[in-house]
This record gives C-alpha cells, structure tokens and sequence, in this order.
C-alpha cells in the first residue's frame, strides 16, 4: 500500500512538473507599428503566423498615417521604438540618419523566403541607403495615367498616348470635345508629383552637388516646367480656384477631367464610387515618355518593413518580415487592402498581371525612378508645389519660381552641408 502510495506520489509529481513547465515556457512578444488601413488588415495575417511560431506573439498597434511621422520621431527620442516598423519609402533615409534603423543586408542574402530578384528593382532601390539595405517592400505603389477611354475614342484617339508630343494632342483633342468648364487633365496645384515626374523622365537629378544644393534651374528641370506649365496656360487643366481637388470621382464621372496621374489606391475607389454606367469607360496606361522607346518614368513608391536598430528582438521580428513578404501573403494583404504586391512572383499568383487595369501597374513598375534619397526630401517636395502653383496662377514667371525653389532648397540643406564640411575637416578634406 505504501508502495502504490509512492507511486502515486511520483506520478503527481511527474504531472505538476509537466504543467510547471509548460507555464514558465518562454514567450517572446514582438512590437509592430503598421500605418493606416494596412495596420487594420494585418492583425488578420497575424494568427497563422503565430501558430507556425509557437513561441512568438505579435502585438501590431495601427497608427493614422497623418499622426505617423510625428509620433514616430516621438518614439525615437523617447527611446520608445517598436521592434519592427512599416515606414513610407521616402522616410526611410531620415531614419537611417538618425541611426533608427538596423541594416538587412545579411539577413536578406541568408533568407530562403526574401529573394531580391523577386523584388522591382526600382522599389527595393528606394529601400537602399548609401549602398546599404535598410527595408524589405511590403507593398509598392506608382503613378500611372488614368483616363476616359470613351471620351479619348471621341477625341480621335482607340489607344492611349505613348508620348509627350501626342500626349500633348490628345489633351488638345480632348479640351475641344469636353467643351468649356472641362478639361482634358486634372493636375492639381497642390501637387509636386506630376512634374517632378516629367523632369525624371529627362533625366534631371532635381539636386546637384552630391545633394547638397537645388538643380532646379538646370536646363532639363526648365524644360519639364515648361512643358507642365503649357498645360495650364492652353487651359487643358483647371487653375485658379478649380486647381485644387474637389471630389475627384464625382468630377471625372461628369467628364469634368478626362485624364489624371494617380496610384493603385484608386483602382478599387473608380471601381466602387463611378456609375455602374461607367464601368468599361475608363482605363489605365503607363505614363507617356518624352520620345518613343517605352513607357515614361515614374516614381518608386511604396510601403516597407524595417528593423529598429534598439530592438532586443530583431531575430524574431525578422521572422514575421519574412512571413509577410511570403507571396501568399502578399496576396492576402493585396485582398484586404487593394495594396499591390512588391514581388513579382505575388503578381502571378494572384492574377494580377491578367486584370487589364492593374496591368498598366505592371508595366510601369519596372520603369521607375526615385527621388533624392536625403531626409529632408519632404520638405524639398513641399517647396516645389508651392512654387508650382505660384508660376501655374501667374503670380511668379517661371524664371522666378525656379530661382526661389533653388533658393529655398539650398537653405534646407545648409545643415546637410555643414555636417559635410565638418566631416571632411575631421578627415583633412576640402568639400568641393
């Protein structure tokens, strides 16, 4: 009896040091700040992820992408930066800067799943950092030309343009058959894309100097600005107080615009708010080129998963980046949010490169250029709007506008100069 006893009390033993063990198992949990609608969907990726990783839980906080920026430079100085991030392209050099972010070269090239051919290679540039790999894209957007293909076949014209010069005469073509009060293209003046655009297309650098001060009286900007310019001044877009954006889907379903530059989050917005009347008037191209040989530039946009160098889990956290960039889930992200996939092979998968309107996406995507990769391209960008729309109103001759935008570059990147003079000084150099 006291034998079974013992037994009985090993067994129990045995049984309270299973469950001991099972409680005290080790959890890591990860930090993943995501943007916008894509900070919504995600959560719905995140089970499967945790199932295949038992011993990692993934704890995603959405955050507006207009309260973003600043509450991610919060986080910086607060020491208060999650374990992984979804950053805009563009501020990924303002990140690196700050020394925020940790490079992926290696764990890129020692990953069976993240391959980089797989990438377009004009959105995985963007990611790169004097050389370096700071982000993986998760999704990529572009700008393509959208239009009225009823009201182009009307003007003369079954296909749409592939040049600036015809471009140009389907625009003219179109100001003659919309009528007064329409126009042939919606450019809105707000905007600094639609002609930062023409000037990537010919070849223009924007910047000069190793980026340290503004090119934008060289001849190949002022041709571009010209060209934008024109536009307005033969009233094929709207000025004054119908230069800025109204609602845009109710204007094109009217005819009040034939054509406009957007990006992918507007296939799903033309599909849903036009008329049902509608549905096969409308379609998208690659963006005209100033001469013939292919389809324009245009710029690299886009959404990417980085690393913050302060993590004490970027192991993990390079798991769940490498599980998002599976082209099944690529695919399952493009399903909940209408995001376009970054590989090539998440395009396949899902069909995209059949559907007729995501394929002028396609096209485009591997004619891409990419702005100046400084952090203090955003407050450049803001500069060339205004100054845009100053010479488009004629309040400013085109000659003026550029020499102010120059102007006004060169003070914001003073500081961006000076840190050079003092690093050269440091190494017993002269800075050109």
């Amino acid at each position: 009896m006291r034998r079974l006893a013992r037994l009985a009390s090993s067994w129990l033993l045995a049984v309270s040091a299973a469950i001991g063990c099972g409680v005290r198992e080790e959890t890591t949990a990860i930090e993943f700040w995501a943007l916008g609608r894509e900070g919504e969907v995600v959560q719905r990726l995140m089970p499967e992820f945790e199932r295949r990783n038992p011993g990692i839980r993934v704890r995603v906080q959405q955050i507006p992408w207009s309260a973003a920026h600043e509450k991610l430079l919060t986080a910086y100085a607060g020491d208060a930066l999650p374990d992984l991030l979804q950053l805009g392209n563009t501020w990924i050099p303002e990140f690196v800067v700050l020394r925020a972010l940790a490079p992926l070269e290696e764990r890129m090239a020692g990953s069976s799943s993240v391959a980089s051919d797989d990438y377009f290679p004009g959105i995985l540039e963007t990611n790169q950092v004097d050389g370096t790999l700071y982000g993986v894209p998760w999704y990529v957007d572009t700008r393509v030309l959208f239009y009225r293909s009823d009201l182009l076949a009307r003007a003369g014209f079954q296909e749409p343009p592939r040049t600036w010069s015809g471009w140009l005469e389907a625009m003219i073509r179109l100001g003659a058959v919309v009528g007064a009060g329409h126009y042939a293209i919606l450019l809105p003046m707000d905007a600094w894309e639609p002609q930062v655009i023409l000037a990537l297309q010919l070849g223009s650098g924007l910047l000069r100097d190793g980026d340290r001060r503004g090119d934008f009286e060289s001849p190949l900007f002022r041709q571009a600005f010209t060209w934008y310019l024109d536009v307005f001044r033969r009233g094929l877009a709207p000025s004054g107080g119908e230069g800025r954006v109204g609602n845009l889907y109710r204007d094109f379903a009217a005819g009040h615009f034939a054509m406009l530059l957007t990006g992918p989050w507007d296939l799903g917005e033309f599909a849903r708010r036009l008329p049902a009347e509608l549905d096969s008037a409308w379609a998208t191209a690659p963006l005209p080129a100033p001469r013939e040989g292919g389809p324009g530039l245009s710029l690299a946009g886009g959404a990417s998963l980085v690393l913050t160098r302060a993590s004490t889990r970027q192991a993990e956290a390079w798991k769940l980046i490498e599980y998002l960039s599976e082209p099944e889930q690529q695919v399952a992200l493009h399903r909940l949010s209408g995001d376009l996939p970054a590989r090539r092979s998440a395009w396949r998968l899902s069909g995209l490169v059949s559907d007729p309107r995501a394929r002028a996406f396609w096209v485009q995507l591997d004619a891409l250029a990419t702005t100046p990769r400084i952090p203090e391209w955003e407050r450049i960008a803001s500069r060339i709007a205004h100054y845009s729309e100053e010479a488009a109103r004629g309040r400013l001759a085109p000659e003026a506008a550029l020499a102010a935008l120059d102007r006004d570059v060169d003070a914001i990147l003073e500081k961006r100069r000076w840190m050079l003079r003092r690093r050269l000084a440091g190494a017993g150099e002269t800075a050109p």
